[in-house]
């Protein structure tokens, strides 16, 4: 008697999302693994959290190093008005305002390897929260799963922050700061460096800081690292990576999943000045990465393309 063979059922695809391929979260797990696994997803680090957002560069600008900045949060739905901030008083990851007005905040601990799903959970939270309510920390126990940022928001919707000088906005209008709250807003206050959002077209998620020796320019780029340090390799041996007089290349860091380009600047020139140079700069890195698409990079730029890549840090 021939002797039986046990076959496995193969795999079947849930949501048109095949079992063996990565899992669209970015946690780097198969989806069987990850979120495609009976009961969900454990907790998996996901190296790039805000994927799929219109305003994933604006994000990371805000998560990373602008010190105080507000913007009312695009809700797929939901009555409430939610306001998303860089910090609340005493790195609160949720937040009702003396005047009813809802936050979440953005600098904050996490106790998961995906912020995206935090914010979602301290946003689900805001949404019934009563005036005067905190939430301190967000993490897988707060309550139900909402899902992710992805999840809760319109995606394609861009956010444009409202940088602030100080955290005052702490309080509601004509309230005065007492105790713990007062002690944690003169520290806040104390911490800022002078930050304004360079605006010009095709410019988005670059900011203008002055670190008191010098000043810099940070701008969140979009596209995938490889390609952008070949495009900027390209700009680098033509001369063209900078934004004129009184600029240089700095190096770049990664945060979240996408590069972060940084340059020096004159500090004795205002953040204004630099729009007209930063726009420039932004056509030239265009061109090159549509021409790096069809132009292999030369031996000159793969040699600049690995020193543009030995000055980069990785912060998250």
């Amino acid at each position: 008697m021939a002797k039986r063979t046990a076959v496995k059922n193969a795999a079947k695809p849930t949501d048109g999302i095949n079992p063996r391929q990565p899992c669209p979260c970015g946690s780097g797990k198969r989806y069987k693994a990850c979120h495609g696994s009976e009961g969900g997803p454990g907790d998996v680090m996901v190296s790039r959290p805000f994927e799929g957002l219109a305003a994933e560069c604006e994000l990371i600008a805000l998560r990373e190093f602008v010190p105080s900045a507000t913007v009312k949060l695009p809700l797929a739905k939901g009555d409430r008005e939610i306001t998303l901030a860089t910090v609340l008083p005493m790195a609160a990851a949720g937040l009702v305002r003396g005047d009813g007005t809802a936050f979440v905040g953005l600098q904050v601990q996490i106790r998961s390897g995906d912020i995206s799903r935090d914010l979602a959970r301290a946003i689900r939270w805001a949404e019934d929260a009563e005036t005067g309510e905190a939430l301190s920390v967000v993490g897988p126990d707060n309550g139900e799963n909402p899902g992710r940022l992805q999840d809760v928001l319109d995606v394609d919707a861009e956010l444009s922050p409202e940088l602030h000088d100080d955290f005052a906005w702490w309080m509601p209008p004509d309230n005065q700061p007492t105790g713990e709250v007062a002690l944690s807003l003169e520290r806040a206050n104390s911490a800022i460096l002078p930050t304004a959002r360079v605006d010009a077209p095709g410019v988005k998620a670059a900011y203008w800081v002055d670190a008191g020796d010098k000043a810099h320019l940070r701008w969140v780029r979009p596209e995938a690292e490889e390609k952008l340090l070949n495009a900027m390799a390209r700009l680098h041996v033509r001369g063209e990576l900078d934004l004129g007089e009184g600029s240089r290349y700095a190096g770049s860091f990664r945060a979240h999943g996408l590069v972060v380009p940084v340059w020096d600047l004159d500090r004795e020139m205002h953040a204004t000045e630099w729009a007209g140079p930063a726009e420039a700069l932004g056509k030239r890195l265009l061109d090159a990465l549509a021409s790096v698409e069809d132009e292999p990079i030369t031996d000159a730029e793969r040699r600049a393309r690995e020193g543009l890549r030995g000055r980069q840090i990785t912060l998250r």
